[in-house]
């Protein structure tokens, strides 16, 4: 299971600093980032993912607003994006070293 408390901890870490290559370590060398709504990614490969969140950088840091579920080998984490109030959803599958593995990001 992924830690989710510790993921937007350091998500909120680079948006403030625009470190998004420390932000990637959080990824298997081979994981897929794909978002549901906006038309971008997916992403595959820790160093996609890092150029793809530094040539667009989110804004807006965000905020755990329920306690993660799991749904078969999905960790379900609801958060709430700070400066918008708008509320999402973030998949995780972890990597057997406890890496994420596949991060899908649903704009509700």
């Amino acid at each position: 299971m992924i830690d989710a408390a510790a993921h937007v901890a350091v998500f909120n870490a680079a948006v403030a600093t625009g470190d998004w290559a420390t932000f990637s370590t959080r990824f298997a060398d081979d994981a897929v980032l794909a978002f549901v709504g906006p038309p971008v990614g997916p992403f595959e490969g820790r160093e996609a993912i890092a150029a793809a969140y530094a040539a667009q950088p989110p804004d807006d840091t965000i905020t755990l607003v329920g306690p993660p579920s799991v749904e078969g080998d999905e960790t379900v984490v609801p958060y709430r994006c700070d400066t918008t109030g708008a509320t999402d959803t973030m998949r995780f599958r972890a990597a057997p070293d406890g890496a994420v593995q596949t991060l899908t990001v649903t704009f509700d």
